[in-house]
C-alpha cells in the first residue's frame, strides 16, 4: 500500500523576520502547490524515482537529490536507535520549481523524512524530525535555518525560537488575509542571495528592525491586522536583494497603489508576495503581476492562504 505525503509551498522572512519566521502557504483553488512524496515497499533495499514537472531540474546524479540525503540521514538515525530501515520505493513529484522562494527544497525535505518517519511507525518526535529538516535545509544552502522547513512540516506562521526544547513555536496570524505569490519563471540561487548579504550592519539598523518584528508579534497577538502590515518591513535583506528580481521595486510600489497591505520577497526570492485584504483586492494583484512582473511561461501566480495543516497525507 502506497503512502503519499504533501508537504506545501512556504514563504520566508515575510520581510519583517530575516531566517526567524516564515508561513505556509496554499493555494485557494485547491491545487498542490508544494511536493508530493510517495512511499511504497519493494523488493530492492532502495529506490528513487522522479516525476512532475520541474523534475528536469533536478540533479542528474540521483546521490545529490536532497529525498536520497533525507533517506541516508533517517537510515543513520534510525541505526542509532537500533532500528532497521525496510525495503523501500520513493517517488518525488517535485511541482515545485528550484531556486523559487517557495521552500522548493524544503518540502522535499519535509514530505520525504514525514514519510519515511511514518512508513516506520513514528520513530522519532517532532522536534527531532525538524532538527534533520533543518540539518538537510543547511546542505542545500550553506547554513542551517528553519523558516521554510518548519512551516512546511508544522503549518502556520511559526516563530524560529530554538531555545527550552523547541526549534519554532506558532504565531496567530490573519485567517482573512489573501497572499498572492507570483513567481517570475527566473531562477535566484538561495546561496547567491545570502552571500549579496553585508556582513555587518548599522546599530540603527538593527534598533529599527527589532522595533519592526516586536510590533509585528505584537499585532498578531493582539489581532492588530494593520499595525502587523505596517510593520512587515526588511532592512536586512530586500534592499540588497532587490536587484536580483525583475523590476522589483517599480512592481512593489503598483502593488501598494492597488491596495496591498503589504509587499516582499518570499525567502530568497524571485517569488514576490502581496497580501490582500479580500478576494476582489487579490484578483487585481494577479492582473497586474500577470502584466508586469511574470518574465516567460514558466512563471505562475497563485491566490493563497496561510495553510494551517502543514505536510500531511493525501488520501
Amino acid at each position: 500500500m502506497a503512502l503519499r505525503i504533501y508537504a506545501p509551498a512556504s514563504s520566508a522572512n515575510i520581510s519583517v523576520g530575516f531566517d526567524s519566521l516564515g508561513a505556509a502557504v496554499s493555494p485557494i483553488d485547491g491545487s498542490l502547490l508544494g511536493d508530493v512524496v510517495q512511499i511504497e515497499d519493494c523488493d530492492q533495499a532502495f529506490e528513487l524515482e522522479s516525476s512532475g514537472y520541474f523534475v528536469r531540474k533536478l540533479p542528474k546524479e540521483p546521490q545529490k537529490n536532497i529525498v536520497y540525503q533525507a533517506y541516508v540521514l533517517f537510515s543513520e538515525r534510525l541505526k542509532l536507535r537500533g532500528g532497521k530501515v525496510k525495503n523501500l520505493r520513493l517517488t518525488l513529484e517535485k511541482n515545485m520549481p528550484i531556486g523559487s522562494g517557495l521552500g522548493s527544497s524544503a518540502c522535499s525535505i519535509v514530505a520525504a523524512l514525514v514519510a519515511l518517519n511514518q512508513f516506520h511507525d513514528e520513530p522519532f518526535s517532532k522536534m527531532e524530525l525538524l532538527e534533520m529538516m533543518g540539518e538537510l535545509e543547511g546542505r542545500i544552502s550553506g547554513s542551517i535555518h528553519y523558516d521554510n522547513v518548519a512551516p512546511c512540516y508544522l503549518g502556520g506562521l511559526q516563530l524560529m525560537t530554538q531555545s527550552l526544547g523547541n526549534i519554532c513555536q506558532p504565531l496567530p496570524f490573519f485567517d482573512e488575509w489573501y497572499w498572492v505569490l507570483a513567481y517570475p519563471g527566473v531562477e535566484v540561487s538561495t546561496a547567491e542571495a545570502r552571500a549579496i548579504l553585508p556582513k555587518s550592519y548599522t546599530r540603527q539598523d538593527m534598533i529599527q528592525q527589532a522595533r519592526y518584528l516586536g510590533s509585528f508579534v505584537h499585532a498578531c497577538h493582539t489581532h492588530q491586522d494593520v499595525l502587523a502590515a505596517t510593520m512587515m518591513k526588511d532592512l536586512i535583506a530586500e534592499p540588497y536583494r532587490e536587484n536580483l528580481l525583475p523590476n522589483f521595486p517599480t512592481v512593489r510600489q503598483g502593488c501598494k497603489d492597488l491596495g496591498a497591505l503589504a509587499v516582499g520577497i518570499s525567502g530568497s526570492g524571485p517569488t514576490m508576495f502581496a497580501i490582500a485584504p479580500d478576494l476582489e483586492h487579490a484578483q487585481r494583484l494577479v492582473s497586474y503581476l500577470e502584466k508586469e512582473y511574470l518574465q516567460n511561461n514558466e512563471g505562475f501566480i497563485h491566490i493563497c492562504k496561510v495553510d494551517n495543516q502543514g505536510a500531511r497525507e493525501l488520501k
